[in-house]
């Protein structure tokens, strides 16, 4: 696997809707810029020998960073794939939509439920957004959530962008009534 670079990013929001968040709300995310490993290889049939070769390495240099990025308990939790334009979009999604990826990740964090992700082919610079769900529940609506990403250099053509993202608690100033409380007609 060919590192280009390994970028940290980390939000904490202080106020939101002219109040305090007590405790503070934190978004890390952690991403890797690596070369394509299918590049220049036409079409491939069987990603397979890829994935083994690096889906499990990515998990294991990321889930340990952005849990330290975070300094606190996860509480909810996403991936994200970009692919630069010379890929497909499989490409990513063979390296994070697999258990050699993403159990580094729920180990780290103590999760058991799916990771939400996003994948896309896209020109270095492009904006996307990682979503988050809760660590153990996926129907606890507080913890739906986004964070916006940029790394204003990557994916170069032949490379892929990986990252993990991870909050310490759901949305600042939630208030939407649990998903139980809805009754179904």
């Amino acid at each position: 696997m060919n590192i280009r670079k390994i970028i940290t990013i980390t939000e904490n929001t202080l106020t939101e809707g002219g109040r305090a968040v007590d405790p503070q709300h934190r978004v890390a995310v952690v991403a890797a810029v690596i070369e394509n490993p299918w590049k220049g290889q036409g079409f491939v049939s069987d990603l397979g020998p890829g994935i083994e070769q690096n889906a499990s390495d990515l998990g294991e240099l990321l889930a340990p960073r952005v849990m330290a990025a975070l300094g606190s308990a996860a509480q909810a939790y996403g991936k994200a794939a970009i692919v630069g334009l010379d890929g497909e979009i499989e490409h990513g999604s063979a390296l994070i939509h697999t258990l050699k990826f993403g159990d580094h990740f729920r180990r780290a964090a103590n999760a058991t439920t799916l990771l939400p992700a996003v994948e896309k082919r896209a020109a270095a610079g492009t904006v996307f957004d990682i979503p988050l769900k809760h660590i153990t529940d996926a129907t606890i609506r507080s913890h739906h959530q986004s964070i916006e990403v940029r790394i204003a250099d990557a994916p170069h053509p032949d490379e892929i962008l990986i990252a993990l993202a991870a909050s310490t608690s759901g949305r600042p100033q939630q208030r939407l009534a649990a998903l139980s409380t809805e009754g179904r007609k």
